[in-house]
This record gives structure tokens, C-alpha cells and sequence, in this order.
């Protein structure tokens, strides 16, 4: 992976350090392809490249994730198909086309 050399503010949550041995996954968040190592989560690769997964449905707040094993419902992220999954439980695939907002069209 190369540096990232955005300003602080536009960079995402997570910075990785060190990592050796795992393939790299491309994946789209938002339409911008991205990429992410072999055996990380959704939630793991979206916070690389964004600061937040997506809005709070109670208010312009920013969620993140908040258990990080699956009990607290605040990780769902939208597929581009319209369907949701929990990012912290969920391992990244190559070719996933992840959204962090509510897709058109979905039931509110």
C-alpha cells in the first residue's frame, strides 16, 4: 500500500502501520475504488478510507461503529444492491461495492 498523503482531515479513521503477507482487496466505497488487505472487515477497510462509515438515522451525527462484535447494530452499512450488512462481522470481498449513505430507493 502506498502513503497516504492527504491532508488529516480528508484521510479516514484508521492508519495502518505495519502489515506484511496479507494479498491486497479492491473494493468501491461510494464509486472510488480502494483497497484493503485479505482478512479485514468492512468495517476495518471503509474507516481506512473514510472517516465514518455512514449518518446516524437520528441526526447528522457520524457513526463509526461502537461494540465491534456484531450486538449493537451501529456498523450496518449498504451494499450498492440495496442490502445492508454489519461491517464489524463481516470479512471485505474483492469487487463489494459498499455505500455510506442509504442507497435510492431504500425503504425508510
Amino acid at each position: 500500500m502506498k502513503p497516504d498523503r492527504r491532508p488529516a482531515r480528508d484521510m479516514g479513521r484508521i492508519v495502518r502501520l505495519a502489515e506484511q503477507g496479507r494479498p491486497p482487496v479492491h473494493f468501491l466505497l461510494d464509486g472510488e475504488e480502494c483497497e484493503a488487505l485479505a482478512g479485514d472487515t468492512v468495517l476495518t477497510a471503509m474507516l481506512l478510507h473514510a472517516p465514518a462509515l455512514r449518518q446516524s438515522e437520528f441526526g447528522p451525527e457520524k457513526r463509526a461503529g461502537f461494540c465491534l462484535m456484531g450486538a449493537c447494530q451501529d456498523c450496518w452499512v449498504w451494499q450498492e444492491d440495496g442490502g445492508r450488512i454489519r461491517a464489524c462481522t463481516t470479512l471485505i470481498a474483492g469487487g463489494m461495492k459498499l455505500l455510506s449513505d442509504v442507497p435510492p430507493g431504500w425503504p425508510s
